[in-house]
């Protein structure tokens, strides 16, 4: 099936893939799946949100968030920024996350999205090098503060 906008009763599945990594096992957890829903839910209202997943033979094998920004800079330049972007862990280096990335790629181009962007932990050497073989360029310095 590929590409497709998740289902609610999907969330778990999501999460577990948030899960499956270093860096999420310290920020995720499965025991309370209500702000996940809700998180869901604000996306699902929101026309410029999108949580899609990659979907093959009815298996939820990826997921990324896509929203698109509209901008004044750069003659009025809509960006597509994506978020959480996760392949199940049996089936990393299978070409999945290569077909979704293009795929949300195409919708973001089809939405009139001139740039696409993302932010990485700098600790994902896997996924910065997995990034740039799609043409992303390590072009600014992403900065963050806790609120």
């Amino acid at each position: 099936m590929g590409l497709r906008e998740a289902r609610r009763d999907e969330v778990p599945l999501i999460v577990a893939m948030l899960l499956d990594d270093h860096l999420g096992k310290g920020r995720e957890d499965m025991g309370d799946m209500t702000p996940y829903l809700k998180a869901f839910d604000a996306i699902a209202a929101d026309p410029f949100n999108t949580q899609y997943v990659w979907d093959e033979n009815g298996e939820v094998l990826g997921c990324l968030q896509l929203t698109v920004i509209p901008g004044i800079s750069q003659q009025g330049a809509w960006r597509a920024q994506i978020e959480g972007v996760r392949v199940a862990g049996a089936k990393r280096g299978s070409g999945i996350g290569h077909k979704m990335m293009h795929a949300v790629m195409a919708i973001a181009r089809e939405r009139g999205c001139v740039q696409m962007q993302l932010t990485t932990n700098k600790v994902r050497h896997d996924a910065q090098r997995f990034y740039e073989t799609l043409g992303f360029e390590k072009s600014h310095e992403g900065m963050k503060v806790k609120l």
